[in-house]
């Protein structure tokens, strides 16, 4: 249920770098949930996977949007190159 929350936290800051820290710990604690859930055989287990899945969408997302900036970056550093 942590996971989730932090996702949900994560989903609503996304704007800011404090997302990515919260989407990185949010992945983290989502498998340590699953791991819990199947140890003790606990229900959950579906929650735990769509925060996963979102936080991993996030992940990608920021990924994606690193690599496009970078050239727009070069150019600002480096003009005329």
């Amino acid at each position: 249920m942590a996971s989730l929350a932090i996702t949900v936290v994560a989903l609503l800051a996304r704007f800011g770098f404090g997302s990515v820290a919260l989407a990185m710990f949010a992945v983290g604690a989502g498998h340590v949930a699953l791991r819990q859930i199947n140890e003790r055989q606990e229900r959950g287990a579906i929650l735990a996977y769509i925060s996963l899945a979102v936080c991993y969408l996030m992940a990608s997302w920021i990924l994606v949007l690193t690599i496009a900036a970078v050239p727009s970056l070069v150019a600002q550093l480096f003009p005329g190159w």
